[in-house]
């Protein structure tokens, strides 16, 4: 199925160890004891995003004698059992690990780099990779269930996770509590208050020099959309998941690459 994807194919392979564009970054971060870490964020580079087209595309193809039992044309899905259903599994679940190795490679190139530019270090802690915007199959209430996690981290009892702020704010890097409640999930951070274009009306450059003081960043109108204010207070969101998540460490960035 994937080869069907003509243009995913032709960049999935070159685009591999790179960034990507809108709020995804590379950060290099202090915590409360001054220990330095990287932390970068990335994902599939487009090639989930063209999957997704593609298998909304077969639903509703598939479900066009359906569509009048159905609210809303977008809501059209594959019934498992189904030959589309299997291939989009499938699918997903290789877009998901090209994202974990794209990670991968970028860190293993920002550690290279580093190593080149600054005194001899030791990396003293396991790489924290962490899924977001993906599709899982899990254990839940006595039952085995596909779970989409939108704009959110699995949060299992004892597993570390990444909360990231906006390039203005504090990071997290959390355990999870395992609460069954919310499927053993938390928020991925902070998460949008208002639009791109809104921001860009609303906030200037100065604004933008102001909220990221401190942090060497871009400050050009071209990144104002990324603005701290146009995010949901971190600080905030993390107050409001006490019940799934505890805090390991608090980060500040001290710089930030945007894609």
């Amino acid at each position: 199925m994937l080869k069907k994807l003509r243009k995913p194919q032709e960049t999935w392979v070159t685009q591999l160890g790179t960034l990507g564009g809108g709020n995804h970054f590379i950060e290099i971060c202090l915590d409360e004891d001054n220990m330095v870490w990287v932390m970068l964020h990335s994902g599939s580079r487009g090639i989930g995003n063209a999957i997704g087209q593609h298998f909304i595309r077969l639903a509703k193809r598939d479900m066009e004698g359906h569509m009048h039992n159905l609210p809303d044309r977008d809501l059209a899905y594959f019934s498992e059992g189904n030959g589309h259903f299997d291939d989009y599994i499938e699918a997903v679940h290789w877009a998901q690990e090209y994202a974990r190795v794209n990670r991968q490679e970028m860190m293993k190139l920002v550690v290279s780099v580093l190593q080149q530019q600054l005194p001899p270090f030791q990396l003293t802690s396991e790489a924290i990779n962490c899924h977001h915007n993906y599709v899982v199959r899990e254990q839940h209430f006595g039952r085995d269930v596909f779970v989409t996690r939108k704009g959110a981290i699995s949060a299992q009892k004892d597993q570390l996770g990444i909360i990231p702020g906006s390039m203005g704010a504090r990071s997290y890097i959390v355990r999870g509590r395992g609460n069954p409640e919310s499927f053993c999930s938390c928020a991925h951070g902070a998460g949008r208050r208002m639009s791109r274009t809104a921001a860009r009306k609303r906030f200037s450059r100065e604004d933008l020099e102001a909220q990221t003081r401190g942090v060497q960043c871009r400050k050009d109108k071209g990144v104002i959309d990324e603005i701290p204010a146009a995010y949901k207070d971190i600080d905030r969101v993390m107050e409001n998941q006490r019940d799934l998540v505890d805090v390991v460490h608090t980060l500040k960035q001290v710089v930030c690459i945007k894609g």
